[in-house]
């Protein structure tokens, strides 16, 4: 025995047979456990699972699938010590072989791991493929809402105002626009965003459908009430010795004014310039910002370019300029008396396009007579004269006589001074007594010059006259 121990050959066939012994044991052991308990095949039922289509959704269009959910059981062997996870699962339809009209398909499982087996509940659906037309539509938007108080929502700008539309085929015709909608509420400037579309049928209710593009560009003026006016540029002073304005003109002449509806209602022109000629020697040329007055929110355009043309001044004299008598004192009856014609000449300063054109009506002289006590009295006349045109310093009288009784007022009203910005019209021009009853009032004629109308200014030298 111990000589074969001692071999080395014995040695390796004893090594090798105890290999074989042990190989076999094993081998038992674990046939004799996957007998047991290997051959139990587990199942798992998911059920309701979407069913995802898959095709060219450019082209076609997916009117039904009958079903639209399916149920998956799954079956694995117990003997893994994996867990199920369906997390992933899906149930797919494959159309992509499949163009309009009625199939019936089979369904397959994705989603799960080689060792599950799935199957599908029921094994095909009855699918039905539409094919996708396009049309261009207008675009519509729907303000909601209401701006704040005194403000207005105007209509809304669209970019672009039109639109594709892709839609199934049997819908095609059905198709109206393209909507969205817009809140302006509370608002107190335009409102700019973008909007999503979304396809309408006639009927007004939405459908499915694709929008190319799918966001376009709104914007919703919201404004305060506006008026359109005259814009009055107001001036003072007066050029430097020896010369005239001959015109003074503006652009624009009209404005848009935001305002309150009641502040509009009161408005006849907009005012708020002014423009200082003292001093001036030559023509001048400037633009000016519009200012925001008597609660007005915005004026369009907001500035004005005004031209100013200054020249030397001529003098000319105006003859048989009539003297109107004017003024309330009941009871009693003013006569003129000097000058006894009535008239009166004067010596006028101004441009020479002006005052070539100048008539004896576009000049007025007026003597006040309020309240005069009966007797001669000598009145300064007041004059009325065309704008940009200067009188002498030199003051003019006439002398008038009241006569007659009766009760004037007991306290003298003010005698008329003229308007900085308009005229105060006056009494017919009349050599006649002037009776206590009130006089007509005539309306001052203006000289045009040869780039602008002048307005009527105030007598004597006004301190400020205004550009309409």
């Amino acid at each position: 025995m111990d000589k074969w121990l001692q071999n080395n050959n014995v040695v390796k066939v004893i090594a090798l047979l105890a290999g074989i012994l042990l190989w076999i044991v094993v081998h038992m052991d674990v046939q004799s456990s996957s007998t047991g308990s290997g051959s139990l095949v587990r199942e798992d039922k998911v059920n309701n699972v979407a069913i995802t289509p898959k095709y060219d959704s450019d082209q076609y269009y997916i009117k039904s699938i009958e079903p639209a959910e399916a149920t998956v059981v799954l079956r694995w062997k117990e003997s893994s010590l994996r867990r199920v996870n369906t997390g992933n699962l899906q149930v797919e339809l494959d159309l992509s072989r499949y163009t309009e009209g009625q199939h019936v398909i089979p369904l397959r499982a994705t989603g799960v791991s080689d060792w599950v087996t799935a199957e599908v509940i029921p094994q095909t659906v009855k699918v039905v493929i539409e094919k996708k037309e396009k049309k261009v539509v207008p675009v519509v938007i729907n303000v909601t809402g209401t701006p704040a108080d005194g403000y207005k929502a105007g209509q809304p700008v669209i970019k672009p105002n039109r639109v594709q539309v892709t839609v199934p085929e049997s819908r095609l015709e059905e198709v109206d626009a393209a909507k969205a909608d817009i809140s302006v509420d509370k608002a107190t400037g335009n409102i700019s965003k973008q909007v999503k579309l979304t396809v309408y049928d006639k009927a007004g209710k939405p459908i499915e459908g694709i929008v190319n593009p799918q966001l376009v560009e709104v914007e919703v003026p919201v404004t305060s009430p506006f008026k359109q006016m005259p814009l009055q540029v107001k001036v003072t002073g007066q050029p430097a010795a020896g010369f005239s304005v001959e015109s003074i003109t503006q652009v624009p002449d009209q404005v848009t004014v935001y305002a309150p509806e009641d502040v509009l209602n009161k408005l006849e022109f907009y005012e708020g310039l002014q423009i200082d000629l003292t001093g001036l020697k030559e023509s001048k040329k400037m633009t000016m910002d519009i200012p925001l007055k008597n609660k007005a929110t915005q004026v369009t355009p907001n500035k004005v370019e005004v031209s100013i043309s200054v020249v030397p001044s001529t003098v000319k004299v105006v003859d048989n300029v009539p003297i109107t008598l004017v003024g309330d004192n009941p009871g009693f009856t003013a006569k003129l008396v000097t000058p006894d014609t009535g008239k009166v000449s004067i010596q006028l300063e101004g441009a020479p396009a002006i005052l070539d054109k100048l008539k004896p009506q576009d000049v007025q002289a007026v003597a006040d007579v309020s309240n005069l006590s009966p007797g001669r009295h000598e009145l300064n006349i007041t004059w009325n004269l065309p704008m940009f045109v200067k009188k002498p310093a030199t003051d003019y009288k006439a002398v008038v006589e009241v006569t007659g009784g009766g009760n004037p007022a007991p306290s003298p009203t003010a005698k008329p001074s003229p308007s900085p910005v308009t005229p105060t019209p006056s009494p017919s021009p009349s050599s006649a007594p002037a009776q206590s009853k009130p006089t007509e009032t005539p309306t001052p004629t203006p000289v045009p010059s040869s780039t602008a109308t002048p307005t009527p200014g105030a007598s004597t030298s006004p301190a400020a006259s205004t550009v309409p």
